[in-house]
């Protein structure tokens, strides 16, 4: 099967003059090299296409694939990571993961959660501040998390994003809506355990690969996994292998949200647990990381036996099953 690669790799973006913090969710070559090779040993060609703009100009130009296999994230508005997508709809060609309806519900985190409410899974209560004036309107008990409703890689949140009272948010609202130009999610802070579960598998299909806690060190920003902690993970944060009846619960919530939001092929949901220890949806990654050393879903993958090439081999037999399975999916 000839496979085609969709990615928006940092440097191309760098090199154009954007920021890192601009770029933080784009892929290093590593990681394009680590699906490509993982590929070819199943026994696929392979043809690195490139971001949104290499891809119009490739379907401008006449190429097409059996598949692409897409992990582009795209740059600008709240529908970046449907674009490539969407244009391979509109040229009937398959591809893997999520479709633009799902990544663009998922992208904005106060749109997915209403979604998750309305499926009876449990999720913080939570207000959407779009500009100043929404600030006199929170009702929400403290302590409470603000954070860009569109951002992933943990862009906009700090150890300032949890807040105690009405003057720290108003500060953290203001400075989150200078800087990202997007509404600002604000929900009930949950003190408790975070996990992040990986899935793999679409509808009835779908299963957990694993649920993995994120332990934050001391040298970590205090009570959350923010964009700091992240960049340096390998000084700020301990993932551990979850196998305990928390972590069961968290799978269990994991796969309902999977399933209700439409996700395909692989990703990872993070839960958090409340004051009571009780489980909760706090966001969705169905584009997530596939670096074959540094990711999150790659890592846990690893705790539980599960190789990169058997990830990646997993990625494609789903899309293969639904594709076989109805024209529409």
């Amino acid at each position: 099967m000839k496979i085609g690669l969709t990615y928006d790799l940092q440097d191309w973006y760098l090199a154009r003059g954007y920021t890192l913090e601009e770029t933080a969710e784009f892929d290093r070559v590593d990681t394009i090299e680590g699906i490509e090779s993982a590929l070819t040993s199943l026994g696929h060609e392979t043809e690195r296409v490139g971001n949104a703009f290499e891809l119009v100009e490739a379907l401008a130009a006449g190429r097409r694939w059996d598949m692409v296999f897409n992990i582009a994230e795209g740059l600008h508005g709240p529908g970046r990571e449907a674009l490539v997508p969407a244009l391979l709809d509109a040229y009937r060609i398959p591809y893997t993961f999520s479709d633009p309806l799902v990544l663009a519900l998922t992208l904005d985190k106060a749109a997915c959660k209403h979604v998750v409410r309305d499926l009876g899974l449990p999720t913080p209560d939570f207000t959407v501040v779009r500009e100043p004036a929404d600030l006199a309107a929170v009702r929400l008990p403290f302590p409470l998390f603000a954070k860009p409703c569109t951002e992933g890689t943990g862009k906009g949140i700090s150890g300032a994003s949890r807040v105690e009272t009405p003057e720290a948010l108003r500060e953290i609202c203001l400075d989150l809506l200078s800087r990202f130009r997007q509404p600002v999610l604000v929900e009930t802070y949950l003190p408790g355990r975070e996990f992040t579960v990986g899935l793999a598998g679409t509808g009835s299909r779908a299963r957990s690969l694993g649920c993995m806690e994120v332990v934050f060190l001391e040298r970590a920003e205090a009570g959350a996994y923010t964009y700091l902690n992240k960049k340096d993970f390998e000084n700020r944060v301990e993932y551990r292998p979850a196998r305990c009846a928390d972590a069961r619960a968290a799978e269990e919530l994991a796969l309902a949200a999977w399933r209700g939001l439409g996700c395909r092929d692989a990703g990872r949901i993070d839960i958090r647990l409340d004051a009571d220890g009780r489980p909760s949806f706090i966001e969705v990654n169905p584009l997530a990381g596939i670096n074959p050393i540094i990711s999150d879903l790659v890592i846990l993958c690893g705790m539980n036996t599960i190789s990169y090439q058997d990830l990646i081999g997993m990625i494609m037999d789903s899309a293969r099953e639904r594709l076989a399975g109805s024209p529409a999916c």
